[in-house]
């Protein structure tokens, strides 16, 4: 995991009895959201300090740009800073239970299931877990294949059905003539799986188009036009992009207590929803290593909202990025618990796409 690094300050520049006082605040803020006092972190640390020697901690903090006191109360709070800096040298992360676990492997076993349904379900068992909005962008299918087979729908319509060698499915629908009989169908998917068994739709691409140029003779015309149509359904385009997964937005509407929180929750709601957007967070996620943190304004996408994103990216078999996982939450998230989580199922995910 690729831990934050803090834009200023460093806990090393904080003595013992700061941290402890520092972290009192932030174990506190998390559980509650409310601002944290004196008196409350005297009682934490059994009276090992005084409420006013806490206090004039409370208060270097604040110079810190570590801690702020809003107006309306006299406690104080960690700033966006102060819980980045947090996270990246005081937090201790825990561990998934066995129960956490299992319901992540559930969910993740990819034999005979298509790849956006495989992470549908991974993305909704994150969400409950964290009680947190999760996000995945879905990637194209890189693994290479063992099998290739199109089913006729209707005329005009067929299912292009995409077996990897690690047991993930993929179906496209794709069109064709609508008087193409059943028999090229069958024979245009025994020339495509012949020739592409352990490569990927790409690695095979050019040879499978020379050959066909060299068999028109050899081929139907109709089954030569399936076969071009179906190594052409990952070329290009949107379908490249891969699929935005997105559940439990529910959730970050938990806690609103002012109506312009709820109008920055809708703004992100809507920044969410943009492809555009998200594939900036899948870039973002590829220049480093592991799960990474973004919080509040460090990521412009959810500053606006207050909010958190843990996010990690997942790998095909070639040990290519080519997609994320992760949580959207509120910055006082359990970021303990929730890190160990999202890393445990991009895991898993990388593991579904034979790695």
């Amino acid at each position: 995991m690729r831990p934050l690094t803090p834009d200023v300050h460093s806990v090393v520049a904080l003595n013992e009895r700061s941290r402890e006082v520092f972290r009192q605040i932030v174990d506190a803020y998390m559980d509650t959201g409310e601002p944290v006092g004196s008196r409350t972190i005297a009682r934490k640390l059994n009276g090992s300090l005084s409420p006013a020697t806490i206090r004039n901690v409370m208060s270097d903090l604040e110079v810190s740009g570590l801690l702020y006191a809003p107006h309306t109360s006299a406690g104080r709070l960690p700033t966006e800073e102060g819980l980045r800096m947090f996270v990246s040298g005081l937090l201790q992360l825990g561990g998934l239970d066995s129960d956490e676990r299992q319901a992540i492997e559930a969910h993740c076993q990819a034999a005979g299931r298509s790849i956006e349904e495989v992470l549908n379900q991974a993305t909704t068992t994150l969400s409950g877990l964290s009680q947190c909005a999760s996000l995945v962008m879905a990637p194209k299918l890189e693994a290479p294949l063992k099998h290739i087979e199109f089913v006729s729908l209707k005329p005009g319509l067929a299912l292009v059905v995409m077996v990897g060698e690690s047991g993930v499915v993929e179906n496209r629908l794709l069109e064709v003539p609508p008087d193409l009989p059943v028999s090229a169908l069958v024979e245009a998917g025994n020339f495509l799986s012949a020739r592409l068994a352990g490569k990927t739709l790409v690695e095979a691409r050019s040879g499978i188009l020379a050959e066909l140029d060299s068999r028109r003779a050899q081929l139907d015309e109709l089954t030569t036009r399936v076969v071009q149509a179906g190594l052409a359904i990952r070329s290009g385009g949107a379908a490249n992009d891969g699929a935005l997964i997105i559940r439990g937005q529910a959730h970050l509407l938990n806690n609103i207590t002012a109506l312009d929180d709820l109008a920055r929750i809708r703004q992100l709601f809507a920044a969410m929803e943009t492809r555009e957007q998200m594939l900036r967070i899948v870039d973002l996620v590829g220049q480093g290593e592991g799960v990474q943190i973004f919080i509040g304004a460090q990521n412009e996408l959810f500053g606006m909202a207050g909010c958190s994103m843990v996010v990690a990216p997942f790998l095909n078999s070639r040990e290519q990025i080519v997609g994320a996982i992760g949580i959207v939450g509120p910055t006082r998230i359990n970021y303990a618990r929730i890190i160990p989580m999202v890393d445990y199922t991009a895991k898993l995910v990388t593991r579904m796409l034979g790695k």
